[in-house]
């Protein structure tokens, strides 16, 4: 089945127009002419890493491949975190990470030494040379710090969601506007050729007109049961149980709160939907103009609405007309939710797999079905004869080196990053509707520009979040 065939002239403008956008991001920032956060081409990154439990270790390790910047300070509100009882395994906060980065700059660099704190605040009150800020804390801290960094002229990478509240991500937004700092979210699937594939062939007319987006993940099961955990344990040596709650609601330290299942409590976390989904739905989002929702509802066996997060979501979002492109309904399956197999397609059939086991995205065209692992992994078309015979169009998207290296070259005054602050905080409220659908437990009629739920006012509460802990006031 050749391009020809598959692509109408108004698929062909789309796509022209799409391209035209991205290359207009090629405009140098601010930073190339100097000021606030520049940092000269030439010169090495400073990177600082707040929160360095397991994906903050992870993201050290990534940054240890990148030539242009080093790990100059680290900051966590525990000395020691133990995570050989969960997937991230091996030890990490602040003196083990320490330990690792000193070790593998020292191959290089004889002695050298990362400035350590257990409060992120004083780090960047005292360590001046910082130009950037990597920040893998939990969801509840993350809207505190970017803002921080960035009213003090740091560029900033966040792991995803960028925020726990949609209130929260319109404001970091906006902070990243008004600072002009380089930022990227953490969804590092939005930097693979996978991701960039999807768009084009949707684009180009792969299946046709798109009417169903389907995206799972096994995520869930941080937390179970109903109410805040019994008993009163004592705070481990070397954790300042304070710090590390920041702006939300005192309470007892618990080590079902940390260092791992505090996705599992909506106080810090909103369960596996913001966890994954902005991973797996991501291509849909970006292909397909996912922008603004008519309605969103979720249903989920939600057994504690105030404390614990739901698992085994269903949530579904429908657009109407986006650009050229028809109404398409989008699905959202996860704590081992799967969705049904599409007409004509054998689930047994290995050479018709959809995705993979616990995670994938499928998306059901007019002329055929398009699917791929999670985090943005490379499509494929069903059934099998439209994916031999399709002729893969030319590539229209700039393809990056990675997603740590897409961001570091924005710090230095290049391209913006491909999944900034303003991308990246469309995406994420697009999928925090579905948590707030979620605990509200009804269909939400959704008005962007009002950034309300029209037919459920008392989902404002929701929207907007509960307000900070005395003291730790947003620094806006």
């Amino acid at each position: 089945m050749g391009r020809e065939q598959t692509a109408d002239p108004s698929r062909r403008h789309f796509m022209t127009t799409a391209a035209s956008a991205v290359a207009a991001t090629t405009i140098l920032p601010r930073h190339v002419l100097g000021g606030q956060g520049f940092v000269a081409p030439s010169d090495k990154v400073n990177i600082a890493v707040i929160g360095v439990g397991g994906q903050g270790r992870t993201n050290c390790r990534a940054l240890f491949q990148q030539d242009d910047c080093q790990i100059i300070a680290l900051a966590d509100p525990c000395e020691e975190w133990d995570l050989s009882p969960y997937y991230y395994g091996g030890l990490a906060g602040r003196g083990p990470v320490k330990a690792e980065i000193e070790k593998h700059y020292s191959a290089k660099t004889p002695n050298y030494e990362c400035a350590v704190y257990e409060d992120f605040r004083v780090m960047l009150e005292k360590e001046k040379a910082i130009d950037a800020v990597l920040i893998a804390t939990p969801d509840h801290l993350h809207a505190y710090i970017a803002i921080l960094a960035m009213k003090a002229g740091k560029h900033v990478y966040c792991e995803k969601p960028l925020t726990r509240t949609l209130a929260e991500g319109r404001l970091v937004a906006q902070v990243a506007e008004e600072t002009g700092v380089a930022t990227q979210l953490g969804n590092h699937g939005r930097s693979g050729e996978g991701h960039r594939q999807i768009a084009e062939w949707l684009w180009d007319g792969a299946i046709g007109d798109v009417r169903e987006v389907h995206a799972w993940a096994s995520a869930g099961g941080f937390a179970t049961g109903s109410g805040r955990p019994e008993g009163t344990p004592d705070v481990p040596p070397g954790l300042n149980w304070d710090l590390w709650l920041g702006p939300a609601e005192s309470r007892p330290y618990h080590p079902a709160y940390a260092p791992f299942n505090w996705r599992g409590w909506w106080a810090f976390g909103g369960g596996g939907l913001p966890d994954v989904a902005v991973h797996h739905l991501d291509p849909a989002f970006y292909a397909l103009a996912l922008e603004t929702p008519e309605t969103v509802e979720a249903t989920a066996p939600l057994l504690d609405p105030e404390e614990v997060a739901a698992t085994g979501v269903l949530a579904t979002w429908r657009f109407g007309k986006r650009f050229n492109m028809p109404p398409v309904d989008v699905f959202w399956y996860d704590g081992g939710l799967r969705p049904p197999a599409p007409r004509g397609v054998d689930p047994d059939d290995p050479r018709q797999r959809m995705g993979q086991v616990r995670e994938g995205i499928t998306f059901i065209g007019d002329k055929g079905i398009m699917t791929c692992g999670g985090w943005s992994g490379m499509p494929r078309l069903l059934p099998r004869e439209l994916h031999r015979e399709y002729e893969r169009p030319e590539k229209v998207l700039p393809r990056v080196e990675g997603h740590h290296a897409d961001w570091l070259q924005a710090c230095k005054g290049g391209t913006p990053a491909c999944s900034n602050f303003e991308y990246g905080s469309r995406l994420c409220e697009f999928v925090l509707l579905g948590v707030v659908a979620v605990r509200a437990r009804k269909q939400l009629k959704w008005d962007a520009e009002e950034f309300t739920a029209t037919n459920v006012p008392e989902a404002d509460e929701l929207i907007q979040g509960p307000p900070y802990r005395k003291g730790w006031e947003l620094p806006v």
